[in-house]
């Protein structure tokens, strides 16, 4: 493993001294637009107005990038949970291929390694983070400096926390540093009326004197408000790249009172009304500091909701948008998410794309458009999805080979076009019944033509054996290549 680090950190050297060779890309080159990357936390397909017009929640300001730009009916996360779905986003590089468990123990992305921010960073990009980063850090002490953490991994700022605001302990990072401490300590709560994980549920542990969980929302954005205000203020800088990571709609949900009681869909849906609020203040800095006509912006979320079947008949709004399951599943309500791309005079306002697409082509796309190759050892499993935004290639035409995402429980599911195999029985994840043993005879996994059966209710195991063994031939050469894009 040593070896291997060191390899990537001599290649991610070299290639950034051939860049400042070339002069590619050099502070103040403005030919490359902004780049706004929004991942919100624990949002449904269906939660957005744009993706489900019977949704109880009004998300006018995630609408309006929908009007605006493109919006893509088949984005999937590399991962149904917090972790690896940042980790494919961040390294271009499914998730399944590394230990993401080791998230509370150690950085996940290994020094050296690309990612979309120090792809950006040795292009001339004055790279920025604000937000949940939990991709984990060597933690020393809160005196000392918190390595292998965003500003190790090519951001020049960061501001956010360690991991979500439902995980222990509850402190704000700046840089690498604790900017205060979690002396003090905060008990368990959970919400009467919601299942144990749902509603204002967070563990108890150690948290700041100065942080309170329901300051955390509006305290991203006005961080990332100010980094966008500093920047429009400098017009001769170089363009901006900045991810914001905002820890909502995950729990807890903690709508402010000017939200309590608006939607639909109790207190989620107000702490969702509040979190398109938020988007609504970023996008408004974006043009207030002269910046939008010039910036690509993407918004999505890292993974499904937390919403049962008792939810969506209490309230009659439906998280997953009319897809099957939920966080954490090989379902598809895991992981298909919302993903809206804005990019003025670039992406034809108000069209939509069919193509089935990863988080993990961002690193791809964006050195598209730089118009740089990727080393061999960087992006493994992403694609450039450019000629996609352009309205170049047509939805017949797949951008690029099947995507794979694991479920919870490590079970690996393959979407080629309309077809999905998962390689086992049940969700692999939070819904019920998580993993079901084969009878004599019956399939062994699942197979869905999701064009036809989008609630995947029809499972065509045995009936389609051809698309079955070339999805497990494909699904099989994926996980044992250590790479789908070639070399």
């Amino acid at each position: 493993m040593t070896k291997w680090i060191s390899t990537l950190a001599l290649v991610a050297v070299a290639w950034s001294a051939t860049v400042a060779a070339e002069g590619v890309g050099s502070p103040g080159d403005q030919r490359h637009p902004h780049i706004l990357v929004l991942l919100v936390d624990d949002m449904g397909y269906g939660d957005p107005g744009c993706y489900n017009s019977a949704s109880k929640i009004p998300t006018p300001h995630i609408d309006s990038l929908a009007r605006e730009g493109m919006r893509f009916t088949n984005a999937h996360a590399p991962g149904p949970l917090c972790h690896p779905s940042r980790y494919g986003l961040l390294t271009g590089r499914y998730p399944f291929r590394t230990d993401v468990g080791a998230w509370p123990r150690q950085p996940l992305i290994e020094e050296g390694r690309m990612t979309i921010a120090s792809l950006l960073q040795s292009h001339g990009y004055r790279t920025g983070m604000v937000g949940k980063w939990h991709l984990g850090f060597h933690e020393r002490g809160y005196d000392q400096p918190w390595r292998g953490g965003p500003v190790d991994r090519g951001f020049d700022e960061f501001f956010g926390i360690r991991a979500s605001t439902d995980i222990p302990p509850y402190f704000y990072l700046r840089g690498d540093r604790a900017v205060e401490p979690p002396t003090e300590r905060i008990a368990d709560h959970q919400s009467a009326g919601w299942s144990p994980i749902q509603g204002a549920f967070w563990r108890g542990g150690d948290i700041a004197p100065n942080l309170k969980l329901a300051d955390v929302l509006p305290r991203f954005a006005d961080e990332s408000i100010a980094t966008i205000k500093a920047h429009g203020n400098r017009p001769a800088e170089p363009p901006l790249f900045l991810y914001v990571a905002l820890p909502a709609p995950h729990t807890p949900w903690l709508p402010s009172e000017a939200f309590e009681g608006r939607s639909g869909a109790g207190m989620y849906g107000d702490f969702m009304m509040m979190v398109d609020h938020e988007i609504g203040r970023l996008l408004a800095a974006l043009d207030e500091a002269g910046m939008a006509d010039d910036a690509l912006v993407i918004f999505t979320s890292d993974n499904g909701p937390v919403w049962y079947p008792v939810d969506v008949e209490r309230f009659g709004h439906d998280s997953a948008g009319g897809l099957r399951g939920m966080k954490g599943d090989a379902w598809e309500a895991g992981h298909r998410m919302p993903f809206l791309v804005r990019w003025p005079g670039r992406v034809e306002p108000g069209s939509v794309s069919r193509q089935v697409i990863s988080f993990t082509d961002l690193l791809a796309t964006f050195a598209a458009i730089l118009d740089v190759e990727l080393p061999t050892v960087a992006g493994e499993d992403s694609f450039n999805v450019l000629p996609v935004l352009l309205g170049e290639q047509p939805d017949d035409q797949p951008i690029r080979p099947p995507v794979v995402v694991p479920a919870l429980t490590g079970m690996l599911s393959i979407r080629s076009g309309s077809w999905k195999l998962i390689e086992g029985l049940g969700s692999g994840g939070f819904s019920q019944p998580r993993r079901v043993e084969p009878e004599p005879g019956g399939p062994t996994g699942q197979l869905y033509h999701l064009d036809d059966d989008p609630a995947e209710t029809k499972n065509l195991w045995l009936k389609q054996p051809e698309i079955r063994d070339r999805l497990l031939a494909e699904l099989n050469q994926i996980r044992t290549a250590g790479r789908s894009r070639p070399e």
